[in-house]
């Protein structure tokens, strides 16, 4: 395993791969769950991303699925003090905030981000996690209020450090903003949808955007923020045929993107997840993967990226394809 500091120089030492645990619980059962985490912390993984929604789409579900199996994972292998522990507040179902999805969401006012880490500690069995993201930004409420919020989680123990997931790059600067303006601690991880293939341009607008040229260079004039990307295999996508493309990837300008990432594959005697792992890591602004696997084999084939070393022409073949 490698390992890099998480938001400069005094944030936590973490593995360079995140093993994501959105499925765990509900579509992966605990047996496998449990298979997997041991794994990952067997090779040296110490990043565990969870969320306190974490599956209440899957039939049946509440959202505490994840947390809970989590915490149930880490009580049993007695490996708190050896996990980097990331989890969200932001997106769970709030029933009183209306019907509508976009609209169901806790937000992130005080009182909810307040609500948010006393449920996730409570699931998770522990008094403290080391990461903690402003899942979905909020428009409704201002951005002064959640800023200060997450601040006071830090100040009094039971956050490390803070982070923000799909947020504009605009907001996140921002936030970033007001919270060095009032001597606060602010966003220093960020966390956005990021894959080798580009999204197709006209989209309509929402909130859940690509890690695109703006936020990575924004990320390069600040190394105390640093990207961790999810959906960086597409659910399977770039290798079974049986998982198709997702339509904002499937559209011309992904041929040639992806002629190109089986020529680097074939050349390094990869498979192409493992180059789209290395190209992602390996960067001229690092993201960490958050690995979204469902089985030990699949976890393997992600940790071999790790010994996968792009040379500079397969690097500037992949980009320019």
């Amino acid at each position: 395993m490698h390992y890099r500091t998480l938001g400069g120089d005094q944030g936590p030492r973490i593995s360079a791969m995140c093993l994501g645990t959105l499925p765990f619980g509900t579509t992966v059962d605990e047996a496998t769950s449990f298979a997997v985490l041991d794994r990952f912390a067997e090779a040296g993984g110490t990043f565990v991303d969870t969320a306190n929604h974490f599956a209440f789409w899957a039939p049946g579900a509440t959202g505490d699925e994840s947390e809970l199996l989590l915490g149930r994972w880490l009580r049993s292998r007695r490996a708190a003090g050896r996990t980097v522990l990331a989890t969200k507040v932001g997106a769970r179902p709030d029933p009183a905030r209306g019907a509508a999805r976009s609209a169901h969401a806790e937000g992130l006012g005080g009182p909810a981000v307040r609500a948010g880490i006393e449920g996730s500690l409570r699931r998770l069995g522990t008094d403290r996690v080391d990461l903690y993201y402003a899942h979905l930004e909020d428009r409704s409420v201002p951005l002064d209020e959640t800023v200060e919020a997450l601040a006071r989680l830090v100040q009094d123990g039971t956050v490390g450090t803070l982070g923000a997931g799909n947020h504009r790059t605009w907001r996140l600067a921002e936030a970033r903003l007001i919270a060095a303006g009032r001597g606060l601690p602010g966003f220093r991880a960020v966390q956005q949808r990021h894959t080798y293939l580009r999204p197709r341009r006209g989209l309509p607008s929402d909130l859940r955007g690509e890690a695109d040229e703006e936020l990575l260079d924004y990320a390069a004039a600040h190394p105390d923020l640093t990207p961790t990307g999810y959906g960086t295999l597409m659910g399977g996508a770039y290798s079974r045929a049986d998982r198709p493309l997702p339509e904002r990837y499937d559209h011309p300008g992904s041929v040639a993107r992806l002629r190109v990432l089986a020529e680097v594959a074939a050349e390094c005697g990869a498979t192409v997840n493992q180059v789209v792992l290395a190209w992602l890591m390996g960067g001229p602004v690092p993201v960490v993967p958050v690995l979204g696997v469902s089985s030990v084999a699949q976890l393997d084939e992600c940790l071999a990226a790790l010994a996968l070393r792009l040379d500079p022409v397969q690097r500037a073949r992949l980009d320019t394809a």
